[in-house]
């Protein structure tokens, strides 16, 4: 998420946990819907360098952001019996 603005992390990260929760199929509000998309890009980020690949741009960090909201999504709900 290097060269990404304050703001411009912020529409990611609202707009990466809104997609999670379609893909997911689950329904949260906007608050939590940023959240998870905030903390979903670190986690995509240590996801993505773990595996050894790099996304760049404003596309790159949806796309991670995405990944890592959908993959913390998919946690909780093992952790809380949602599977």
């Amino acid at each position: 998420m290097e060269g990404v603005g304050w703001l411009s992390f912020l529409v990611i990260g609202l707009i990466a946990g809104w997609l999670a929760e379609k893909i997911l199929k689950r329904d949260h509000g906007l608050l939590t819907n940023l959240i998870v998309g905030i903390v979903g890009a670190y986690l995509g980020a240590f996801l993505f360098s773990a595996v050894g690949l790099a996304a760049g741009g404003f596309i790159g960090a949806l796309i991670t952001a995405t990944v890592g909201a959908v993959a913390l999504l998919a946690l909780l709900g093992l952790i809380r019996g949602r599977g």
